[in-house]
Parts: structure tokens; C-alpha cells; sequence
């Protein structure tokens, strides 16, 4: 842009100093003619660099996914090929079912027969209130008829004390006795036992053995489903709309969850274009502005954008407090810059932007609106620029 700026500059001095001579050729217009263009290039280019700030650091980044088993398991199948569009929820690999099959099979099974534990638990529960009665009243029973027999006990004492009675009578009231006292004692027991087995009860008023059974089903249930998680697992969907790159995984191969060793790599199709600016460059970028950018592998091609969003944070921004800062990536922003995110135009909504493109771009904010055009002149003139291959081999 200097260059047709200093050709169309040349070409008025010429015609003012050389074809109609209006003015003459001296020392001190030889000063003015070459320092004027000077100065006022470098006013402007100075002015634009604020108005419309330029980057020569514009890059296409992707979301990449390191793919890894979430179970161990035997690969049977892998329907994808790398480098090829992969939709939503497509079929990456399949594992081998067959362990995970049985695994839910014993979960149920064991579900199941713990269920019928729980209703014969329950069963139970409601015996022990019909034992509690029958002992009761059992108990009732029995001490009755040991009253009366304790009663008859002592008449035929007096009678054999007195001679009427006949002491065999006397023998057999006591033993009689004695063996309602027994009943009456066991009675007792059983109407105890009775009465502890339906006090037993946890802190919710279930009783223990139901309780019990209980939380071995819940238990079992979470067995279960972690059993279907895993078996769920065996096949493993594509997470979003992409393709896959580094594809390492084969039919009969081991496939473990390893996340050093990544069984294939999946590239989302959603996508950041970052800017890269001087510090002092973005103080008057907003979301919303117009941007244009032009990448290498479009040649001459001027793609729309707007701003999106100022990233105000960088790897140089972390204080490695208790341990080294991390990485800021494969390409790092450069000490003293920041990234601006950018969002393609809907009129170049549905251009392909290969997942590591770079090139060039320019914020137009809302200063200096007039000169805004020879940023863009600069832009063109820089992405024809493009088609030239300089190379010897």
C-alpha cells in the first residue's frame, strides 16, 4: 500500500515539477517533495495501526479429542476411516460385549433372587406379629390352667392331710402342676422371642431382616448399572461432528484405558479463528466489529469476520506458584500479545477452514471509519500476494 501511496504521490509531483512546471525544481522543494510523503505516510500507518490494526498472526484451531477405551476390552470392529467427515454419534470402535453381557446377566440374577429374599423378609415380619399373638394367648392358656391347678393342688393337700382324700390324687395334682409351670415357661420364651424379632427394627421402623435385604438390593442395583455402563461402553460413539486422525486402532487389537497412548485422535468440526495482537493494539477492539482476514490456503480470497471476544489471559499470565506453569499449547501466544477470538460472516458460513490454516487479518473498529479503506486495500493487495510460490524445487 506505501508503494502505490509513493506512486500516485510521484506520479502528482511529477506533473507539478517536471510536465506543467507550476512550481520550480530547487534545494528546498527537493526537501519538501521527499520528506512531505515521509512524514505523512508514517502519520498515517501509525494512526491506521490504531483504527484498523493489522495481524499478521490469524490461525484456524480446532477442538481435538484424544480418544481412549473406557473399559479393557478385545476390539471387534472399527467402521470409520481416518481423514473422512464423522458425524454426531457414528460408531468409532466396538469392544468385544461378551464379558460385560455376562456381567449384567449375574447382576440380574442376583437381583432377582434378592428380590424374592425381600418378600419372604416381608412375609416373615407379619409371621412374627401372628406368633406374638398366638404365643400370647398361649401363654394365657397355660397360666389359666395352672391357676386352677394350683387351686386343686392345695384341696387335695387338705384332703390327704385330713385322711379323705386319696394321696395318689395328691401326686398327680403336683406333678400336673408342675408341668403347666413348664408350659408356662416355655410359653414365656416363645412369646419373647416373638416380641424381640417385631421390636427389631432400624432407625427408618424397618425391620432388620427387611432392612437388610434392602440394601443388598440397592446394592445389587448399583452393581447392575455400573455392569450396563460398562457394557455401554463397549461401544464408543463419535462425541460431536469431525473426523479422525492418527487412527491406531485395529480389529483384534487390545484396546485399555490409557490416556498416555491414545487410540485415535478425533478432530471436532467446531472451530476458533484467533488474532493475534500487540497489547497495545486491541484497546479499541469490541465484540461485534467488522474483521476480514485472508488465509494461504484461499489465495487472493478475502473471508468475512466480526469479533467475537478478546481472550485477556495468556500463558504469561500464570505465576507457577507450587509447581511449573503449564502449557499453552503447540503454538503459544508470543510474550506481549493477545488473542482476539473471530466468528466467520454468514456469507462465509459454510467455507472450509482446514484445522491449522494461517494468514493474515485486520479489526476495523469504530475510529476512523474514513481510512478504514486502505486498511483493506493492504489486506487485498497482501492476499494476492499469496499466489505467488517462491520456490526452486
Amino acid at each position: 500500500m506505501e508503494i502505490i501511496l509513493l506512486g500516485i504521490y510521484s506520479f502528482f509531483a511529477w506533473l507539478v515539477f517536471f510536465k506543467y512546471k507550476l512550481l520550480p525544481w530547487n534545494f528546498v522543494s527537493q526537501v519538501i517533495t521527499v520528506t512531505l510523503p515521509i512524514v505523512g505516510i508514517t502519520i498515517l500507518i501509525l494512526i491506521l495501526n490504531i483504527v484498523a490494526p493489522s495481524s499478521h498472526d490469524v490461525r484456524v484451531i480446532n477442538y481435538v479429542v484424544s480418544v481412549n477405551p473406557r473399559v479393557n476390552g478385545l476390539v471387534t470392529e472399527v467402521p470409520i476411516e481416518p481423514n473422512r467427515p464423522i458425524k454426531k454419534g457414528d460408531v468409532l470402535f466396538k469392544l468385544d460385549p461378551t464379558p460385560f453381557v455376562l456381567e449384567v446377566q449375574n447382576f440380574s440374577a442376583q437381583l432377582r433372587q434378592l428380590k424374592v429374599q425381600l418378600i419372604t423378609a416381608q412375609a416373615n415380619t407379619r409371621n412374627y406379629s401372628e406368633q406374638l399373638r398366638a404365643a400370647t394367648g398361649q401363654k394365657e392358656s397355660v397360666a389359666s390352667k395352672l391357676a386352677l391347678s394350683r387351686q386343686r393342688l392345695k384341696q387335695f393337700r387338705e384332703l390327704a392331710d385330713t385322711g379323705a382324700g386319696s394321696t395318689f390324687d395328691y401326686e398327680q395334682a403336683q406333678a400336673d402342676t408342675a408341668s403347666l409351670e413348664a408350659q408356662l415357661a416355655s410359653a414365656a420364651a416363645a412369646e419373647s422371642q416373638a416380641r424381640e424379632k417385631l421390636a427389631a427394627k432400624t432407625s427408618e421402623g424397618e425391620q432388620d431382616e427387611i432392612a437388610n435385604v434392602k440394601a443388598q438390593i440397592a446394592r445389587a442395583e448399583a452393581q447392575l448399572a455400573d455392569a450396563k455402563w460398562n457394557l455401554d461402553q463397549s461401544t464408543y460413539l463419535a462425541p460431536a461432528d469431525g473426523t479422525v486422525v492418527s487412527l491406531a486402532l485395529r480389529p483384534g487389537t487390545m484396546a485399555v484405558p490409557f490416556p498416555a497412548f491414545p487410540v485415535m485422535t478425533f478432530v471436532e468440526n467446531e472451530q476458533w479463528i484467533m488474532a493475534i495482537f500487540a497489547q497495545n493494539e486491541v484497546r479499541k477492539i469490541k465484540p461485534g466489529q467488522e474483521a476480514e482476514i485472508a488465509l494461504k490456503v484461499y489465495p487472493g480470497r478475502i473471508i468475512k469476520c466480526k469479533v467475537d471476544s478478546i481472550m485477556w489471559a495468556t500463558a504469561q499470565g500464570q505465576l507457577p506458584i507450587g509447581g511449573a506453569s503449564t502449557s499453552a499449547g503447540i503454538a503459544p501466544i508470543p510474550p506481549g500479545y493477545l488473542a482476539v477470538r473471530l466468528l466467520v460472516a454468514e456469507r462465509d458460513a459454510d467455507l472450509f477452514l482446514a484445522s491449522g490454516a494461517s494468514g493474515i487479518g485486520a479489526v476495523f473498529t469504530d475510529s476512523g471509519t474514513e481510512i478504514h479503506i486502505l486498511r483493506k486495500i493492504l489486506l487485498r493487495v497482501s492476499a494476492k500476494l499469496d499466489w505467488l510460490i517462491l520456490k526452486m524445487h
